[in-house]
C-alpha cells in the first residue's frame, strides 16, 4: 500500500498506519483525507490483520487542516464546500467503523481535526507532553464533522467547554475527560502501545469485532424488549460461531485457544 502521506506497514498481525507529513505538522489535506480513507476500507477487510495503529511521524500528531488547504476552501461554492467536508466526515466514520481495533499512538500534539481523529479510535495512548485543542472556533469555524466522535468521547460537558473556549490541555486533562485512555512518557510510549497490542492478540478476532459493534450499537439505547431481544440475538449468534466454540473448549480443556498459539 503506497501512499503519498501516509506510511502503512504490515508485522504480526498489527497494520501501523503512520501519518506522514512531518513538515507541516501532519495537517491533513484532501490527500491525506482520500488515503486515509482508502487505507482503513482496505485493512479492515484483510483477514490476516487483528489491529490497526494509527501513530505519526514528528513532533505533532497532527495540526488538523492544512492551511493550504484552508486558503482553497476560502474561494469554494456551498457546494464545494458540502463535498469537501462530507469527505472528511466519510474518512472519520471509515475509522470509527472499521471492524479491527484501532489504536491511537500519540507522540506528540494534535488539534481541531487532529483530536478528531484521536476520538474516531477505540483506544487512545498519548506522550505525557502531548497537548490537545478543538481551536476551530479561534478561525470562525465549528467541529462539526469531528463533533460526533468527540463528543462521544469526552461527553456534553466537556464539550461545552472546549468546543466553545479552544482552550489548550494537556494529556493529563484528555485522560480525565475521556479522550486519551492512557499516559505513557515520551520515550516509554511505544512499548506501551505495544504492551497493549499483545492483550488484544490474544482475543477472539470475531469476538473482538463484535465487541466494537456491540458498543456502537447499544450506547444510549433504553433497555427495552426490544433491546433485550437484539443483545440475545447477539451472545447466541458468537456461541454457535467457530471461534465461540473453540474458545470455550480451549477454556474447558485448559488450552490456548487458536487465535492465541497464532500470535
Amino acid at each position: 500500500m503506497t501512499y503519498q502521506t501516509l506510511q502503512v506497514t504490515v508485522a504480526n498481525y498489527v497494520a501501523r498506519v503512520e501519518l506522514h507529513r512531518p513538515d507541516v505538522h501532519n495537517a491533513f489535506n484532501e490527500t491525506m483525507i482520500a488515503e486515509l480513507t482508502d487505507s482503513f476500507q482496505a485493512l479492515g477487510s484483510r483477514t490476516d490483520l487483528r489491529a490497526v495503529l494509527l501513530t505519526a511521524t514528528g513532533k505533532s500528531f497532527s495540526a488538523g487542516a492544512d492551511l493550504n488547504w484552508m486558503r482553497k476552501m476560502t474561494g469554494f461554492s456551498d457546494y464545494e464546500n458540502r463535498v469537501d467536508a462530507l469527505a472528511l466526515a466519510t474518512m472519520l466514520r471509515t475509522i470509527y467503523s472499521c471492524p479491527k481495533p484501532v489504536v491511537a499512538q500519540v507522540q506528540g500534539d494534535a488539534y481541531g481535526g487532529g483530536v478528531g481523529l484521536i476520538a474516531a479510535t477505540d483506544i487512545a495512548i498519548a506522550a505525557e507532553t502531548s497537548r490537545f485543542s478543538l481551536s476551530e472556533v479561534k478561525l470562525g469555524l465549528i467541529a462539526a464533522t469531528i463533533s460526533p466522535y468527540v463528543i462521544r468521547a469526552i461527553g456534553e460537558r466537556a464539550a461545552h467547554r472546549y468546543l466553545i473556549t479552544a482552550e489548550r490541555f494537556d494529556a493529563e486533562e484528555a485522560r480525565r475527560i475521556g479522550l486519551v485512555h492512557q499516559i505513557a512518557p515520551n520515550d516509554k510510549l511505544e512499548e506501551a502501545v505495544q504492551s497493549l497490542l499483545r492483550i488484544l492478540l490474544q482475543n477472539s478476532p470475531n469476538a473482538v469485532a463484535e465487541s466494537k459493534r456491540l458498543v456502537k450499537e447499544v450506547v444510549d439505547q433504553p433497555i427495552s424488549d426490544a433491546l433485550l431481544d437484539d443483545t440475545a440475538q447477539r451472545i447466541a449468534r458468537v456461541r454457535a460461531s467457530d471461534e465461540g466454540k473453540e474458545g470455550v473448549r480451549a477454556f474447558l480443556e485448559k488450552r490456548k485457544a487458536k487465535w492465541q498459539t497464532e500470535s
